[in-house]
């Protein structure tokens, strides 16, 4: 089998996508889709951002909300990350979402999605030489509607998660399961 070399990109498996929610210095509530993010631990996420609202946010306040962006809300996903709170201050009621705030955090979270990481800030550490800042975030509680939960636990094929693709700058959906973490390889043992 050939391959073809494709030069230095930044190319990675599909990964999640973060709907992350903060408040403002007024209390306004704020959210913006990003793709650079993931699980960096068993109770942290990390958050890879450029200059927005959000990042001022996050500075402010020190924590935030990742809702899991699903295919029920793909639009409503997208638009929050096409269009900037600093010029449209509007936005969530424009995408027809709406917020509680978190009882854990200074951060609300949005009603219509799912699954839900309550999280507090800690550490921002910018990154001079890309002009983005590293936000590791420590969950503090997950919230999950109950109808997305089989026998207490996440079910994500209730969920419906979707992923973005860098490659083709497309989301696609968390298909079924295809085998057993800490298990299947033990048939090599």
């Amino acid at each position: 089998m050939s391959k073809k070399e494709l030069g230095a990109k930044g190319i990675v498996m599909p990964g999640a996508v973060f709907v992350i929610g903060t408040y403002d210095e007024d209390g306004a509530a704020d959210a913006m889709n990003a793709a650079w993010c993931g699980q960096c631990g068993p109770k942290h996420v990390a958050l890879n951002l450029s200059k927005h609202k959000t990042t001022d946010n996050l500075e402010k306040t020190g924590a935030f909300t990742v809702a899991f962006a699903d295919k029920n809300h793909i639009v409503q996903s997208d638009y929050v990350g096409l269009v900037s709170a600093n010029k449209e201050p509007e936005k969530l009621k424009k995408a027809g979402l709406t917020t509680t705030k978190s009882e854990y955090v200074n951060a609300p979270v949005i009603n219509e999605y799912p699954v839900t990481l309550e999280c507090k800030v800690v550490s921002m550490a910018p990154d001079e030489s890309t002009g983005e800042t590293r936000i590791v975030g420590e969950i503090v509680n997950v919230l999950a509607d109950e109808e997305v939960l089989t026998e207490g636990r996440i079910d994500w094929k209730k969920v419906c998660p979707i992923v973005f693709d860098s490659v083709n700058a497309g989301y696609l959906l968390v298909s079924d399961r295809v085998g057993n973490a800490f298990k299947d390889g033990s048939k090599l043992m």
